[in-house]
């Protein structure tokens, strides 16, 4: 799905950040960004960058608003575009400047020069019952319900969807995954690239018709992306960030 939008050299790419009060690592780096320490061209986000922020439930706002108005004061002054993900969602009414796009636009073809680039959070084509409660879950009447039951709970619901997640594992290998990706994308896409987050696996392999990216979790060991320059085969430049940079 194309929206006219141009990916450019120098380029952020940040995946799975899971942030929260418990994994504070990206707060750093957002803030290095808006002081203008690191100056990318663009910043795009690819989805689960918090793990729990949910538009319309005002309680998920809270300990994510000083990472909410960084994000949007970056976006006054560069693109920043938003791929939603399956633990951030209906942010449209959360960010006033950030190009968001929702599961159901996903995935999204950027022009890189002669190039086409597919981006996505990665949940995009989940089995049928996923589908539905993908649905149910971003239905805003379903979360009018939820966000009065939760208040009347004492934020029972989402103080214990925050601790579960919490205790999640994000930083697995998967010894299937390859071969789940070569059958996932037989005959799909017609880009140079496709990039998504989603699985946390640090991997990059050719498929019959184009390269497939699967971002590293910035939660596992704070790692994002650069992109190169548009003359070099490899699409994206893998850094580290530390707070001493």
């Amino acid at each position: 799905m194309s929206h006219n939008l141009e990916l450019r050299e120098g380029a952020y790419i940040i995946s799975d950040a899971h942030y929260s009060l418990h994994r504070p690592e990206l707060l750093a780096l957002i803030k290095d960004i808006h002081s203008k320490k690191l100056q990318p061209s663009q910043l795009i986000l690819m989805g689960d960058i918090f793990d729990a922020l949910f538009g319309l439930i005002d309680y998920t706002y809270e300990e994510n608003k000083e990472m909410i108005r960084l994000l949007d004061a970056i976006a006054e002054e560069i693109e920043v575009i938003y791929f939603e993900g399956n633990h951030d969602f209906n942010l449209k009414v959360v960010f006033e400047n950030i190009t968001i796009f929702p599961l159901a636009l996903q995935p999204v073809t950027l022009q890189f020069d002669d190039k086409k680039v597919c981006l996505a959070h990665g949940d995009f084509d989940g089995k049928l019952g996923y589908k539905i409660y993908t649905a149910l879950i971003r239905n805003p009447f379903i979360l009018f319900v939820l966000k009065y039951i939760d208040i009347a709970l004492n934020h029972l619901i989402i103080n214990k969807i925050e601790a579960h997640l919490d205790k999640k594992d994000d930083c697995k290998e998967l010894s299937w995954f390859e071969d789940f990706i070569r059958n996932r994308f037989t005959n799909r896409f017609a880009c140079d690239y496709f990039v998504e987050g989603h699985f946390h696996q640090n991997r990059s392999f050719e498929l019959s018709s184009f390269t497939y990216i699967n971002l590293a979790a910035f939660a596992c060991n704070q790692r994002y992306f650069i992109v190169k320059s548009k003359h070099d085969k490899e699409l994206l430049e893998e850094h580290q960030f530390s707070k001493e940079m």
